[in-house]
């Protein structure tokens, strides 16, 4: 600090000690009433590209076709499927389930039609269909139907017919869809540069009103789970019941980041508070560093409940990450207070108070301004979630940076002198230790570490993305086996639909006829307005005997495919048709007819959903099985996509590929792409930083160094050992930067103090490790081992996000007591030796 801003800082901070920590308080207070505004989103919403081609043309589709939301429960008797037992229990199930207030209808075996118990014909449709309430009913045939059935095999029926499914569907919330709507169609003349003044300040307001009512929708949901759940409860002593769909994994994904910030938010804490009393003896040096983080966390969270500002599965682990820079802070202070100490016992503390943030600012402030570089990384991406991640960890790093130089000089300043290091701690002699045996085996250990580069470069080019959303969950939990049964008995869990437009020629052809339609028209003078339209045929490209066919060959093709379950179209359809007409295919005439007579709840279940109204589109409904172990989203649907384009002969620009797979698997590979692509520009930005820190271009060369190696290091490990780049691993290559560039920083601010004293390289690498060293080492193994609690987290996330955040620890604690000096000693960046 210059000159002037001691003497700023001094008057107004270190000199009113009272007034800040009242100050403190009294935000505190404050941000209090705000903390309980503070909400999760872990809405489907949350999880895609803004921008994304894939998600306009995906809620275009929504909006032509409909979409209901929808919960599933597996239903697996003790008792034969069709037993009285089973069917009754079903029955009370079903009746139990409608009571739930936005619980519209509830779909099972109980209802729906039987064509072929015994076998019905077309004509016989009308008048003579079957359920399993229909008397006399031969449930054999039944059963077999239910197993054998294209529409009802692994959909309410599993193939070994054990398990069935109900369908509970929510009424449509009329509401959030029209909100959404208007939302999203605003964003698009947004981002296409033709939005107006006025409807700039609409978009606003919907923004705000959606982002308000999608909370009510959040709370009502969970409520709802929970009242399923309940019901569900009364009925396990007669089957094994599992609950499934989005709205109950939207739900527990939300729980289970609730569960690890609060339970294990409090274990993590237990441990830092243990590790920190065995490193300091002394309840000074443990309360107020961990002080100091409680107020951070406490302001930040009442700062994002103030600003409406919602945390989503991306960016829960703030909490920790904010704990990890505030121990940095207050830990490298605590140390620096003690050396003064223990250098002048006799010092009044207003003036070790004074020297240790003087001495202690500069490095601090800089190892903050490269931490935020790191997290501006994730600002570059596409994905809302991880770019408000990224400004979420600028907001709170500032935060425990301002935090940190006002509440702990102020609350120590109020505090006699105490030592907060003994001059026999063993640390010390350990750090010392290793500065000797770097220096001893400096050779060998450069060869380690050139090893260790190249396993990590190696496995980066492992390194891939999440493609299975079942592994977020151990298999021990309920949400696990619940997708499991669903996955692999009832067809699949993520959905993936395929439209196929018209050839290009026929939509020539109708615009030829048009146009002839008109001319005739015009000229015929008897021709009646009024019924000139029901003499015409309906001109359409897919509702044909051979259309309907090469729907039905896409259809077999995508059944014959591993990671497919379920497959609905009007493949589907044509089967059942065919099956009623005596295992013909209607002729172009009767296909017309029965599409004009069909029942409207028929056109509902059999038509309206995989075609088009005019007929000129089809659309294919599949489920891919997320318990597949070879499954890789974006290689099944380029592979699909290959297959319709040089198999089926059809044109790529008639085929669109969308659903929720094709979006996530956007959001992740967008994720990789934007996270790997910047870490250059990253380390080229921290560079430009060391070289403004440091004044010496070589020396900021140098430091950089184990910082690309920490990068390159943990996410080799995550190659080699199969951890994919998911919602929260992407974000570890910036955590790790931004570790590893606050101990550098550190380290290299102190060396060249400890340098200027007898400009012995040697001497300086010994006193530094027995300095910052300690502050380091305390550092590392304070979060490392508090952070270990996380891997008995029932999230693999979770589990993974608190593995890598300790190897994170340790790679920064190596890299900065071994390579760093290393390279220091090697190179010699600060000039000769014995030269001042």
């Amino acid at each position: 600090m210059g000159s002037f801003l001691i003497r700023l800082y001094n008057q107004w901070v270190l000199e009113k000690p009272r007034v800040w920590l009242g100050v403190i308080a009294l935000t505190l207070l404050g941000f209090g009433f705000t903390v309980p505004n503070f909400k999760l989103d872990a809405s489907s919403d949350s999880l895609v590209l803004e921008n994304d081609a894939d998600l306009k043309y995906s809620r275009k589709v929504n909006k032509a076709y409909g979409t209901d939301d929808f919960l599933v429960i597996t239903w697996t008797p003790k008792t034969d499927l069709l037993s009285d037992a089973s069917l009754s229990g079903l029955q009370s199930l079903k009746d139990d389930l409608l009571k739930v207030d936005r619980i519209e209808k509830v779909i099972s075996i109980l209802d729906v039609p039987l064509f072929n118990s015994p076998r019905i014909t077309l004509s016989e449709l009308s008048d003579n269909v079957r359920t399993l309430k229909t008397e006399g009913l031969d449930k054999k045939l039944a059963a077999r139907e239910f197993t054998e059935s294209p529409i009802y095999s692994k959909l309410l029926a599993s193939p070994d017919g054990k398990t069935t499914a109900l369908l509970a569907l929510y009424k449509r919330d009329d509401k959030y869809f029209n909100l959404l709507e208007k939302r999203n169609d605003l964003r698009e003349k947004k981002w296409d540069g033709k939005l107006t003044p006025e409807e700039a300040v609409t978009l606003k307001k919907v923004s705000f009103e959606f982002k308000q009512y999608l909370a009510e929708v959040l709370d009502r949901q969970a409520r709802e789970v929970q009242q399923v759940r309940d019901i569900l409860d009364r009925y396990r002593d007669r089957a094994e019941i599992f609950l499934g769909g989005v709205p109950m994994i939207a739900t527990d994904m939300i729980d289970y980041i609730e569960n690890d910030l609060s339970i294990f938010g409090m274990a993590v804490t237990a441990l830092m508070v243990l590790v920190m009393w065995l490193f300091f003896r002394s309840k000074r040096w443990v309360l107020l560093p961990m002080l100091t983080c409680a107020i951070a966390v406490w302001v930040m969270v009442g700062a994002l409940g103030l600003l409406d500002w919602r945390v989503t599965v991306i960016s829960s682990n703030f909490v920790s990450i904010l704990i990890i820079i505030t121990i940095s802070l207050t830990i490298h202070l605590t140390v620096r207070y003690g050396e003064l100490y223990a250098e002048n016992p006799d010092a009044n503390q207003s003036d070790l108070v004074r020297n240790t943030v003087r001495l202690m600012f500069q490095p601090c402030f800089f190892t903050t301004i490269t931490t935020i570089v790191a997290f501006c990384s994730l600002v570059v991406s596409d994905i809302r979630p991880v770019i408000d991640f990224g400004w979420i960890m600028t907001l709170g790093i500032s935060l425990a940076f301002v935090i940190a130089f006002i509440f702990f000089p102020s609350f120590l300043k109020m505090m006699s002198p105490k030592p907060s290091v003994s001059a026999h701690d063993i640390t010390k002699r350990l750090t010392t230790g290793i500065a000797f045996i770097a220096i001893q085996h400096k050779n060998k250990i450069l060869a380690v570490f050139a090893v260790l580069a190249v396993f990590a470069c190696v496995g980066l080019t492992r390194v891939g993305v999440d493609n299975r959303f079942i592994d977020y969950f151990k298999d021990t939990t309920e949400i696990y086996r619940g997708m499991s049964v669903i996955d692999t008995q009832l067809g699949g869990t993520t959905p993936l639909e395929i439209l196929i437009d018209a050839d290009q020629n026929f939509y020539d052809y109708l615009k030829m006829l048009q146009k002839e339609g008109n001319e005739f028209d015009d000229d015929d003078p008897f021709s009646d307005p009024f019924t000139a339209h029901e003499d015409k045929q309906e001109e359409n490209y897919w509702f044909h005997p051979n259309k309907l066919l090469e729907v039905e060959k896409i259809h077999d093709y995508l059944e014959s495919l591993p990671e497919i379950g379920k497959v609905l179209s009007m493949g589907t359809t044509l089967k059942i048709v065919r099956f009623l007409n005596g295992d013909e295919v209607p002729e172009d005439y009767d296909l017309a007819i029965y599409r004009k007579v069909l029942p409207e709840n028929a056109r509902k279940s059999f038509l309206d959903p995989y075609l088009s109204k005019d007929a000129n589109e089809v659309r294919i409904v599949l489920r891919i099985e997320e318990t597949d172990p070879r499954l890789n989203r974006g290689e099944l649907i380029e592979k699909i996509k290959r297959h319709l384009v040089d198999n089926m002969g059809i044109a790529e620009e008639r085929i669109n590929i969308t659903g929720m797979a094709v979006l996530f698997n956007n959001m992740l590979q967008s994720l990789y792409t934007s996270q790997i692509a910047t870490l250059g520009l990253v380390f080229v930005a921290i560079l430009i930083m060391f070289m403004i820190l440091f004044r010496r271009i070589f020396l900021a060369v140098l430091a950089v160094i184990p910082n690309i190696f920490s990068a390159i290091f943990i996410l080799g490990f995550m190659g080699w050992m199969d951890i994919p780049l998911d919602m929260m691993t992407i974000t570890i290559a910036a955590i790790t930067i931004g570790i590893a560039v606050d101990d550098t920083i550190h380290y290299i601010h102190r060396y060249q103090t400890e340098f200027s004293q007898d400009a012995s390289y040697r001497n300086s690498v010994i006193r530094c490790h027995g300095s910052i060293g300690r502050a380091i080492y305390y550092t590392s193994i304070t979060i490392t081992v508090g952070f270990s609690i996380l891997t008995l987290s029932n999230f693999i996330p979770t589990i993974y996000f608190g593995l890598l955040t300790g190897l994170a620890m340790i790679l920064a604690l190596l890299g900065d007591l071994l390579l760093l000096p290393l390279l220091i000693y090697q190179f010699r960046p600060l000039g000769p030796e014995h030269k001042k």
